[in-house]
């Protein structure tokens, strides 16, 4: 049985949207390629179903989180090339191996636990390193690498196969972190260059940007880019982009009831919405346990019928409410929180996650990371 609440993934869609970014490359003549970014279940549209589509649309390496995560693309039959971008010092390093994973080593620490397993397999692992450009989160300091980098380098276990870095800002434009970082990676790089030159080694490609550094510097495309959110159809706030995307994922339910509210009573927990005039809703077994952040209450609202519903109350954990005064609502009607929905003249309204994160001040990302694991995927 499946629940009314569902999440319908339009896997064309997704393809649709990889084939847009690598024709826009294409159109700029260059010839950088694309890394899939499928971590977190693939910002919550289902990590397996969404990689063998990928893999299917042309894409030659995807990147996760964990090794956990990696390890589940493979059980799935993913055959393309997987990057696992998180720490590696608390993990179970055989997954490695046995799964054909590619680490990023961006710690001293991991580059000799790495080398030890390495050893231990009597194997030699392929490596992307990440630097720390500004971010102060993973990646080798910028400005520390002659100290820090000879020995990893140095490595017969380990084969460098990439050099890249994330921006903390790129979504900000007016923030000038994103031109201090771009000027401290390319320094790095020259650094790597003279020290990777002494040792007989090589970089062999670079990556930076994610899906707001995409849409805002060429320059720091360099050899691959990596959309997360692009590929999913959403496009980074507060960026526009001519990119033809189609958002992939489209969030429905059903109503279960319909009741009458009379005037100054109050509905839900707390009461934080009471009728100031007889008002009528519809409950939608869709809450917080299935993702959708308690905020919407009282500023974001749903489709049903083709029109907005302002979802009033509080969002219970398995249940919300919205004021359908006005409507003919019944049970078993459609509620479309997430996508559009045709009014019964002609027509359609959308709801997207853009707006969504706007609406209760977070960002599209969190929208879809957080739809519940409970809820349903049906893949088209």
């Amino acid at each position: 049985m499946v629940r009314p609440t569902v999440a319908r993934v339009d896997l064309r869609a997704l393809q649709s949207n990889f084939r847009a970014i690598v024709d826009q490359l294409a159109r700029e003549n260059v010839s950088t390629g694309v890394i899939a970014v499928v971590k977190a279940n693939a910002y919550g549209h289902g990590a397996a179903e969404v990689a063998r589509a990928l893999e299917e649309a042309g894409a030659d390496l995807l990147a996760c989180a964990d090794i956990e995560e990696g390890a589940t693309l493979r059980a799935a039959g993913v055959k393309a090339d997987i990057l696992v971008f998180g720490a590696l010092s608390v993990s179970d390093l055989d997954g490695l191996f046995d799964c054909r994973l590619t680490p990023t080593i961006s710690t001293p620490s991991a580059a000799r636990a790495v080398q030890a397993a390495a050893v231990r397999r009597q194997a030699r692992v392929r490596y992307h390193l990440k630097i720390d450009t500004g971010m102060n989160r993973l990646g080798f300091r910028h400005d520390n690498l002659r100290r820090t980098l000879p020995e990893l380098l140095a490595s017969p276990h380990l084969e460098l196969d990439a050099v890249y870095t994330h921006f903390a800002t790129a979504d900000d434009p007016k923030s000038t972190l994103f031109g201090e970082q771009r000027a401290r990676f390319e320094a790095a790089l020259r650094e790597i260059e003279r020290i990777g030159s002494a040792l007989n080694r090589r970089v062999p490609y670079i990556h930076a940007a994610n899906s707001a550094a995409l849409l805002r510097d060429s320059r720091v495309w360099y050899d691959r880019v990596r959309p997360g959110l692009l590929l999913y159809g959403v496009v980074p706030p507060p960026f526009a982009s001519t990119l033809p995307l189609v958002p992939v994922v489209t969030l429905v339910s059903r109503v279960v009831a319909v009741k009458g509210v009379r005037r100054g009573e109050g509905v839900g927990y707390g009461v934080k919405f009471t009728a100031d005039a007889p008002t009528t809703i519809a409950i939608v077994p869709a809450g917080y346990a299935d993702g959708l952040d308690l905020r919407l209450a009282g500023r974001g609202a749903v489709l049903i019928r083709g029109r907005r519903a302002p979802i009033v109350g509080s969002v219970c954990m398995d249940m919300l409410i919205a004021d359908v005064s006005g409507l003919e609502v019944s049970p078993g009607d459609e509620v479309v929180i997430i996508g559009s929905q045709m009014l019964p003249s002609g027509g359609e309204d959308r709801i997207d996650v853009r707006e969504m994160a706007a609406a209760i001040g977070t960002i599209p990302y969190e929208i879809l990371c957080r739809i519940g694991s409970r809820i349903e995927r049906v893949y088209t």
